[in-house]
């Protein structure tokens, strides 16, 4: 098996298929909380749907959830006048029927069953309000951090995602970043693969695109610039793009770089079960 097999089957692995029993749980989850916040904002009418990896298509089975976007028209004031109380108020709607556990700008939806209590979802609910009319950009509240508020635009994420040409390698470094336990955010590592692959002519080749990605940021983490799309002067993400999660990736890529001199590739992700059980099926076959 060649590494580019190699990575391919490990991919092949990690995918959630519309027919998967963790994106069916996802699919009726979202029902049934769009149903909850429409409702319980039924005057307002606002705008739900899709966000983060799903919508990205770089979702994983390793670490994977579901932003359900929830934005309300920006004159609208029936479910808050400031973006602290629309934040608030979807918080309020919510709990009746989950454990919500506060985040940055979203509410993370768990199990208050008795026998299941704290069991995550895999949601994200995302309050926000729209900048105008054309329903394009929008502010959340920020529970943490120095601003009260963000700009921001869901289909600028989407977009610059999708059109990277890059998924495939983000969803290799999602899971890298999942068996290393590196804590930093989705959004901002896949801001950082695009940022040191996006003049690759290659970006179909995993394992030159990998390499190139540790390489860098083992020895030149601090020419990496990281912004957010939607609003790059705007939005300062340096609480999230820190020294010390520089310093974590950096170490890690250095260690896996290591690692695959030594061992190989399967010393990064593992062996894959699944395939190497398929190939030695076709070999009975054939």
């Amino acid at each position: 098996m060649t590494t580019q097999e190699y990575l391919d089957s490990v991919l092949e692995d990690q995918r959630l298929g519309a027919d998967s029993d963790e994106r069916k749980a996802l699919t009726d989850r979202r029902e049934e909380v769009e149903e909850i916040l429409r409702d319980a904002f039924s005057e307002s009418s606002p705008t739900i749907r899709y966000g983060g990896s799903i919508a990205k298509d770089t979702m994983i089975k390793a670490s994977y959830d579901l932003d359900v976007i929830c934005y309300f028209p920006h004159e609208d004031d029936d479910a808050g006048k400031s973006l602290k109380e629309i934040y608030e108020s979807a918080e309020s709607a919510l709990t009746p029927h989950y454990y919500v556990q506060r985040k940055g700008s979203s509410l993370r939806l768990k199990s208050q069953d008795v026998e299941n209590y704290g069991t995550d979802f895999h949601i994200d609910v995302v309050p926000g309000r729209f900048t105008d009319d054309n329903k394009d950009n929008a502010y959340l509240y920020r529970s943490s951090g120095d601003k009260e508020r963000l700009k921001t635009n869901l289909q600028k994420h989407i977009d610059h995602v999708k059109d990277s040409g890059l998924t495939n390698v983000i969803q290799l470094a999602k899971l890298w970043r999942v068996k290393n336990g590196l804590m930093i955010r989705s959004f901002v590592l896949e801001l950082v693969v695009i940022e040191v692959l996006k003049s690759s002519g290659s970006k179909n080749n995993f394992e030159k695109c990998l390499t190139t990605l540790w390489e860098k940021l083992r020895d030149d983490m601090d020419s990496i610039i990281v912004e957010d799309p939607a609003n790059p002067s705007g939005n300062d993400l340096s609480e999230l793009w820190s020294d010390s999660v520089k310093q974590s990736l950096s170490f890690a890529a250095s260690n896996t770089l290591q690692h695959i001199e030594q061992s190989g590739w399967e010393a990064v992700f593992g062996k894959v079960e699944s395939v190497v059980d398929s190939q030695k099926a076709a070999a009975i076959v054939r």
